[in-house]
């Protein structure tokens, strides 16, 4: 019989301080008295997190950590907990959600009762929904679990600080909740989470990463399951080398089952990615002018146009893109033209022989402009998804801040791009962008970002050989 397949147990992007003793061997046993039994990547992140020096502090007085949703993330804050409670720790959870503090307080209790103890007389609980906490009678431990706010915790004093749904933990929290274990002897602050979306509130996670992988903080440690860039969705290998529990609590089926529209969406909350851009900004005239170019690149022969009808109906805007001899993609607006000046104009580019593909987007005009590239008998054109666009502007985006476009600075394109803003695009996370000033049109920016995408995604013509 095949041998079961397994989710990656080690991260793939971690750092750990070194360390010659760690406490989590004693957190695992306990636990898995409970009757559940830790999976080893569980138990390799609790020895990291566990991790004591040899005057008795924890190497890492800060830990977090980022898996993909359902793999089981909390269990391990879960052992850290129930240790803390055997111990004497004074301990606070707190969440982005009222449920899912009160979750965790179930999943504790549980633990507890299932690892032997019993309620009223090795501790005791309140069960006042959105207050619990849990009192040990046989240690000085104590949890509480808490939402958090602005002014949560002030006052009090803890030694163990959870951060679940990290994704969500905004500055103004952090200034209420980091000094709640000042006083303690050997405190230790816990973030866990998934990468952050577009719509998540929080920047504290995103930052704190940052600066552990780049080494700016003391005491500090990381780990991750995440893919680096936007990745193919069907990627079963992917699923795997993100997806720890995958084959214990997760299938390749109920993964399969997640797979929708929103292919950034799913990179970010089922393979780990993590999008380089500034959630709380666009794109700066700055960030964009460094990617000008003073004279035309030298192109590859294909071209790749997109039309995008404005959302009013007013414009229209035609752009092109091509890949460049160093293997940049250059971007160009072609012209931006009112929709009473008819379609005809933009016929002459798509019967051009070098080009390869023509998006168009906007429904007031996507149709008419497909019968009349039909009865032109030209190709007809991409009309791309939802998916499609929010995948075109988190490509565009990375690109970006990859330096991988160029463009010739025209003064149209600069003024839009530099001042525009995201917005929503769907419910899981997708954007796109919307003008800063009402008289800018952003169909010159949203025409670009297509033909980039097309471009960027095209694979290289096959060249058919004659053989005799």
């Amino acid at each position: 019989m095949a041998e079961q397949r397994l989710g990656r147990q080690t991260p793939t992007k971690a750092v750990v301080l070194p360390y010659e003793t760690t406490l989590g061997r004693d957190a695992v046993d306990l636990y898995n008295t409970s009757g559940r039994t830790a999976q080893p990547w569980q138990e390799l992140m609790i020895y990291d997190i566990m991790a004591v020096e040899k005057n008795g502090l924890w190497v890492h007085s800060r830990f977090g950590y980022a898996v993909p949703r359902r793999n089981g993330k909390n269990e391990v804050v879960a052992m850290r907990e129930l240790h803390g409670l055997r111990t004497g720790e004074r301990i606070l959870h707190t969440a982005h959600r009222t449920t899912t503090s009160h979750t965790a307080w179930e999943r504790l209790i549980n633990l507890l009762s299932k690892s032997g103890l019993r309620e009223g007389t090795d501790y005791k609980t309140t069960k006042q929904y959105g207050l619990e906490r849990i009192d040990m009678l046989i240690t000085d431990g104590t949890a509480s679990f808490r939402t958090r706010s602005t002014k949560g915790g002030l006052g009090e004093g803890f030694d163990l600080l959870i951060i679940d749904e990290a994704q969500e933990y905004t500055n103004d929290q952090e200034s209420a909740l980091k000094y709640v274990v000042s006083d303690s002897r050997n405190p230790q602050t816990i973030l866990c989470g998934t990468p952050p979306t577009l719509v998540s509130s929080g920047t504290v996670f995103a930052s704190y990463r940052k600066d552990v992988l780049r080494g700016l903080k003391d005491h500090a440690g990381w780990a991750e399951w995440s893919v680096p860039d936007l990745s193919d969705i069907h990627d079963r290998d992917l699923w795997y080398e993100t997806n720890p529990s995958l084959g214990v609590i997760l299938t390749e089926r109920s993964i399969q089952d997640e797979i929708g529209e929103d292919t950034v969406d799913f990179n970010i909350q089922r393979l780990g990615h993590w999008l380089r851009y500034n959630q709380k900004s666009a794109i700066s005239r700055p960030e964009w002018m460094e990617m000008q170019t003073a004279e035309l690149p030298k192109l590859e022969d294909d071209r790749y146009f997109a039309v995008k009808f404005g959302h009013d109906g007013t414009n229209i805007a035609l752009s092109v893109a091509a890949k460049a001899a160093d293997g940049k993609i250059f971007v160009e607006c072609i012209d931006c033209r009112q929709t009473r000046d008819g379609l005809q104009w933009l016929l002459p580019f798509f019967k051009n022989p070098k080009t390869r593909a023509v998006v168009v987007d906007g429904k007031n005009g996507q149709e008419l402009l497909a019968n009349l590239m039909k009865d032109n008998k030209l190709k007809a054109p991409v009309l791309p998804t939802v998916s499609e666009v929010i995948a075109a502007n988190a490509l565009f985006e990375q690109a970006v801040f990859a330096h991988s476009l160029c463009h010739r600075a025209q003064p149209s394109v600069v003024n839009v791009v530099s001042n525009c803003e995201k917005r929503s695009i769907g419910s899981n996370g997708g954007f796109g962008y919307q003008s800063l000033n009402d008289a800018l049109d952003i169909s010159i920016m949203d025409s670009m970002i297509l033909a980039h995408w097309r471009c960027a995604t095209s694979k290289p013509r096959v060249v058919q050989q004659a053989r005799y």
